[in-house]
């Protein structure tokens, strides 16, 4: 569960959930103003109706009677079923997705595995694949089945989704549901068996309360999720209006990396791959050693340590940068960001000088590491 929230604050974070005409973005507003969802709803009518965005409509959702109504139906259904609710400011929210300005401000999760190991996978396509699809996918998990420290996620959907999800599950892979609705139903039905399964072998991860049908406008919601949640997203089998290709543009809006399986030129059900990687949005693999590589994530390259060359006399800024890359094979650029506490900005014209001295190498996925 949480942190210890106590009962009151998770009741109002769920509620603010529920008000009218407030998503994500403008409740990290709100918590930009009030430390506690508590505090936001503590808040004078006139206070709130001032903060950028509100006005006096959305200011007086928040006193809206059914608001708590509906949340402490919810809460009643969190606390008998185990939910383990996920806010946004707390340590156990995703990190990837806490990245990203549209991530929900609450998640439901059920589940066996953190969501927090070193390398996500999100596999996602159509739902009427083909022989070729059903194969390129198991292939795919298959050879990713022997690393350490990979999640497989996806969409419980019917097609690639759920082949995914099975193929992980039958090889000991741990692998992750986002619903497009909530944790109380199954859909697609057919899944029931596998969801159960998935539940000891990784989890089910929905923003939607219970009660929430699976309805079609939520699926592009859910889709953000997947991507958000994941280092790279890789669409098998898509015709060009698929919903896999929602999820690749959302994942490289992202800054995450792409990747799909070519198919024949002709072959409708590989449109959509195909055009992935004509419009340079997806990087073109052909199994899991391609995406090993392309994400640097293959360990069979052992890292060289760096020489130092005694006549390049390094500047604050390069030896914080230097020091950080040499305690690991390679480090995100977020990652960076954060250990460094330097500037985006300062980072970058760091990391460029470092290149040209010879001392780092850049390498896909916003990996570094030292030459």
């Amino acid at each position: 569960m949480l942190p210890n929230p106590d009962t009151n604050e998770l009741l109002h974070r769920i509620a603010l959930t529920f008000v009218k005409e407030t998503g994500p973005k403008r409740a990290r507003v709100l918590l930009q103003h009030y430390p506690t969802a508590t505090d936001i709803f503590k808040a004078p009518l006139k206070e709130l109706k001032q903060i950028d965005g509100m006005g006096e409509l959305r200011a007086r959702a928040f006193k809206d009677p059914k608001v708590m109504e509906q949340a402490e139906e919810q809460l009643k259904f969190v606390l008998k079923h185990g939910v383990h609710p996920l806010w946004l400011n707390d340590d156990n929210y995703p990190s990837r997705l806490k990245q990203c300005a549209d991530a929900p401000i609450l998640l439901y999760y059920r589940g066996s595995t953190a969501l927090e190991m070193q390398k996500h996978v999100a596999i996602v396509g159509t739902r009427k694949y083909t022989d070729y699809g059903q194969k390129l996918c198991e292939d795919l998990v298959e050879g990713l089945a022997n690393e350490e420290n990979i999640l497989i996620v996806s969409g419980l959907a019917h097609g690639i989704d759920t082949i995914a999800h099975k193929a992980a599950v039958e090889r000991g892979l741990p692998t992750v549901g986002v619903l497009g609705h909530g944790l109380d139903m199954i859909y697609p039905s057919t899944n029931r068996t596998l969801a159960k399964q998935m539940l000891e072998h990784g989890g089910l991860l929905s923003e939607f309360p219970s009660g929430t049908k699976p309805d079609r406008g939520n699926f592009p919601m859910r889709n953000r999720v997947v991507a958000g949640l994941c280092d790279v997203t890789i669409v098998v089998e898509s015709d060009i209006k698929g919903g896999s290709l929602i999820t690749a543009r959302i994942a490289d809006s992202y800054n995450r990396d792409v990747a799909t399986f070519p198919g024949r030129v002709k072959d409708t059900k590989s449109s959509g791959c195909n055009e992935l990687i004509r419009t340079n949005i997806a990087n073109m693999i052909t199994c899991a050693d391609d995406l090993m590589e392309l994400m640097n994530w293959n360990k069979s390259k052992k890292k060289k340590p760096v020489q130092r060359q005694l006549f390049i006399q390094l500047s604050p800024e390069e030896q914080v940068v230097i020091d950080i890359l040499q305690t690991k094979d390679s480090v995100h650029a977020d990652e960076l960001l954060h250990q460094s506490n330097l500037g985006s900005s300062i980072l970058a014209a760091t990391l460029l000088q470092l290149e040209m001295q010879g001392l780092v190498k850049a390498l896909p996925g916003k990996m570094y590491r030292t030459n």
